[in-house]
């Protein structure tokens, strides 16, 4: 039976009406569930939102494709349709339950029984579904453990588990965003007794969940949970510096107030996580298949430390995010330190200005065309940023034709 009612504005969203109306008009049964139904709750953003349904996925395609909603079959035998209104995707998943499992797979057979789909989900505050009219249906007392913050497997944690393995990531991925009360202690000691079963996840899997984790307003204590319960080494290793990572976040704190809120950088978080060592950073490399553009990001934010009267030297050089990276990862060291007041500002709102000559000038300067103009093209732009990029063109110009004069 519902057991409040919860209406909010975005349920009412002409995409999100859209997409319910045709398959209510349809005849099939559709609540909104999952994570949307949960944040509504604790009055969070509602970033996705995820329908279930006791029609088939071929019903739910006629039925979409019947009002011209785009639909994608992202995982159509699992029973998973995505319908694309506009900008704005909803996975819609028809009502199901699990026959086999492997850890990393299931087999399902799909139902029109909402207590039953909601038995195979992984923590009871996932488990709540809700109708476009505001019910709320609530089957394993997922309601009062959101409100409570606590995250609880359903039924028995070491079933829930081996269905799937990532469920142990996800425990203490929830905790970070979610947890209030105490960590379960069925959870953990179910969570620390089958660890070893991580190693049979692909990396990027384990990699979504961990920078998931470390996305949270302040990861530390679920880490240190993990690290605790002995789940760390098989997905981070055991090398990390919990201290650094929470002096990191506090130097993010510190860089926010400067610049306006700002999302929390996972990828320095993990590099302080790690200690900022070249061998553990190389190796998470590796381990979590970071993508190109996150190794070549790790690899420059381990270089030199620019000196506070070299700022702007450095970032017209190396480009503001390898100087802010840097400077960030190397404030985390020390117990206690405040970032330079001056330095923020620069990091703040200077921008690096424009070589004021180019290639062109040299060439009407009479300098041919080869390495010899880049030769001395850069030893002109060498002494106008070390003298603060204050000379202007017309100075510039003076210093190539005395440097020409002198060839």
């Amino acid at each position: 039976m519902p057991s409040q009612r919860l209406l909010q504005p975005w349920m009412k969203a002409k995409d999100v009406s859209a997409v319910m109306g045709a398959l209510i008009k349809g005849g099939a049964e559709a609540r909104f569930i999952g994570g949307c139904v949960r944040d509504a709750l604790l009055n969070r953003p509602i970033n996705d939102i995820d329908i279930a349904t006791v029609a088939r996925p071929q019903i739910v395609l006629k039925l979409l494709d019947k009002v011209g909603i785009q639909t994608i079959p992202t995982g159509i035998n699992h029973g998973t349709v995505t319908a694309q209104v506009n900008s704005q995707s909803f996975e819609i998943t028809t009502l199901r339950r699990d026959i086999n499992t492997d850890g990393r797979h299931a087999d399902v057979i799909f139902t029109d029984s909402w207590p039953a789909d909601a038995e195979r989900r992984d923590f009871t505050m996932n488990t709540l579904s809700l109708s476009p009219e505001g019910q709320l249906f609530d089957y394993l007392d997922g309601h009062d453990d959101i409100m409570l913050g606590k995250i609880r497997f359903v039924n028995d944690a070491k079933t829930r588990i081996k269905e799937d393995i990532l469920r142990i990531l996800r425990f203490y991925r929830f905790f970070a965003h979610y947890g209030v009360a105490e960590p379960d202690e069925e959870a953990r000691t179910a969570c620390s007794e089958l660890a070893p079963l991580l190693e049979k996840l692909s990396n990027e899997r384990v990699r979504k969940e961990i920078f998931k984790l470390l996305s949270s307003k302040n990861p530390v204590n679920s880490i240190d949970i993990m690290k605790a319960d002995g789940v760390l080494p098989y997905c981070l290793g055991r090398l990390t510096n919990l201290s650094r990572l929470k002096r990191h976040i506090a130097i993010e704190e510190l860089i926010s107030t400067n610049t306006g809120p700002n999302k929390p950088d996972t990828l320095l978080r993990l590099a302080a996580l790690v200690d900022n060592n070249a061998t553990e950073i190389n190796r998470i490399i590796k381990s979590l298949s970071l993508s190109n553009s996150s190794q070549k990001r790790l690899e420059a934010a381990m270089g030199p430390i620019p000196k506070n009267k070299q700022i702007k030297k450095a970032i017209y050089r190396l480009g503001k995010r390898v100087v802010q990276d840097r400077l960030t990862l190397a404030w985390s060291m020390p117990e206690k330190f405040d970032p330079p007041v001056e330095v923020m500002s620069i990091l703040t709102d200077w921008r690096p200005p424009q070589f004021p000559i180019t290639g062109n000038d040299m060439l009407a300067a009479g300098v041919q065309e080869g390495p010899e103009l880049g030769r001395k093209l850069g030893i002109v732009e060498n002494w106008w940023i070390e003298n603060n990029f204050h000379p202007d063109r017309e100075c510039c110009l003076e210093r190539l034709q005395a440097l020409i004069s002198r060839a």
